[in-house]
């Protein structure tokens, strides 16, 4: 019989270790829940993201992947859909089952329209559309000097100069990170690129001497997002310096304090022409424009004196890849993340943060706990956590996603070890009041 395990949750909740199956309680009690080992799931289509999902009437349908051009790593058609009644039908699927949707094509360097590879991060259903074919997909993009060169008539795009290193050697240039909007209006069989809402421009890339992460050049990305009242809320890694970045007035610390989960919101009725209608929260409202500065949530940033610092650092510990979900059952918003404690996002753990106020606004929308570890696995990188519905009658019958729960999800998260990488679900979660 399979060992399960119980935890309390606080305000700075619990502490799972995977290698010797421990627990720690805490008084003050908030929340419990029990994770369960269970049968592994395999995903069996490409998965380097958060997975983007939606009912489309009875069926469940799933978009993980990266579409588009990517000088690093070639050019990529793994941007892919399946469906089924049941989310476990889907998570079962095999890599042949998956299909490729119509997608809009790459355009040049120096032409207007969509640079870069995309991936899927969250699909917004229009609530109007009663068929449930009326999409909005948020996508984490990436580009780099090669495919989005910098415009001096816009001041869009990047300079290749000083450029920080890849992820694929010395020689070659570390991406940056925006995030954009994309409609579809049969269920996601096709889709048209509604353009970019969220940004860093080329003064606010951090370069060399100082950036020597193995990460992005700067930007926002990996993104998760939820609808609460008339708008969308964001939630993403910020990885770009708050000012312009110049290598002789550096300062780690100032960039440090405006990194790393950020929050911004568009409101629902501007979806459809997005460009320059999303806000970042500017630590009082939510009122800095897409690609001006914002502050993180404070809480969700790792104190100096825990080995937090500038993400550009390679010794830095911070946050990243944001999952958000609400509890129906916990009436409660959840978060999960991945840790970063090393270069290229190196990091075994993955941490659980909670927000009760289920109306988000201003003041609500930055209450979230102080991270604390849900698992960790030694000697594996692990990212791209999520909360994933389980497929048993309830799910079903209250159309469940990744956006929202009841009792029971299943928690996925991939995993990297020195010879592969696969993106499973290895336990279950059971949550109690």
């Amino acid at each position: 019989m399979k060992k399960v395990l119980l935890f309390i949750l606080v305000a700075s909740v619990i502490v799972v270790v995977a290698n010797n199956r421990k627990s720690v309680k805490h008084a003050n009690e908030q929340h419990e829940f029990t994770l369960t080992p269970a049968k592994p799931i395999y995903f069996n289509s490409f998965v380097d993201c958060n997975m983007a999902e939606a009912w489309i009437g009875d069926t469940f349908r799933i978009f993980p992947g990266k579409y588009g051009e990517d000088p690093l790593w070639g050019y990529s058609n793994e941007l892919k859909y399946a469906d089924a009644m049941s989310p476990d039908i889907v998570f079962g699927k095999k890599h042949t089952e998956f299909v490729e949707p119509i997608m809009p094509k790459n355009v040049k360097p120096n032409e207007e329209g969509l640079h870069g590879a995309v991936w899927f991060e969250t699909i917004y259903q229009e609530a109007k559309d009663k068929s449930g074919k009326t999409l909005f997909a948020l996508y984490h993009n990436e580009n780099y000097p090669e495919t989005y060169p910098y415009r001096s008539s816009n001041k869009k795009g990047y300079i290749n100069k000083n450029w920080p290193q890849g992820l694929t050697g010395e020689k070659t240039p570390a991406a940056v990170c925006r995030i954009g909007i994309m409609k579809s209006l049969d269920g996601g069989k096709s889709w048209e690129n509604k353009g970019i809402v969220l940004e860093d421009d080329q003064p606010r890339m951090i370069l060399k001497p100082y950036n020597n992460a193995v990460t992005f050049a700067g930007g926002v990305g990996d993104p998760s997002a939820i609808v609460s009242g008339n708008y969308l809320y964001i939630f993403y890694g910020e990885y770009g310096y708050p000012g312009n970045y110049d290598t002789l007035g550096y300062d780690g610390q100032k960039e440090f304090q405006g990194q790393c989960i950020s929050i911004a919101r568009i409101a629902l009725s501007d979806l459809e022409n997005p460009a320059g209608k999303a806000f970042r929260w500017n630590g009082k409202s939510f009122t800095a424009p897409g690609d001006g500065i914002g502050k993180p949530i404070a809480s969700l940033q790792i104190p100096i004196n825990e080995g937090g610092g500038p993400a550009s650092n390679v010794n830095s510990k911070f946050y990243w890849g944001p999952s958000v979900s609400w509890n129906n059952y916990l009436q409660s918003w959840v978060m999960l993340m991945a840790k970063s404690e090393g270069a290229s996002w190196k990091g075994s753990s993955i941490y659980i943060s909670f927000n009760k106020n289920k109306v988000l606004d201003e003041k609500t929308a930055q209450s979230w706990s102080k991270p604390t570890l849900l698992l960790n696995k030694p000697n594996n990188i692990v990212w791209y956590p999520s909360l994933q519905p389980v497929g048993d009658k309830d799910a079903i019958k209250n159309k469940y996603t990744c956006l929202s729960m009841g009792k029971d999800a299943r928690l996925f998260y991939k995993v990297q070890t020195k010879d592969t990488s696969y993106y499973v679900s290895e336990y279950t979660i059971h949550f109690g009041k």
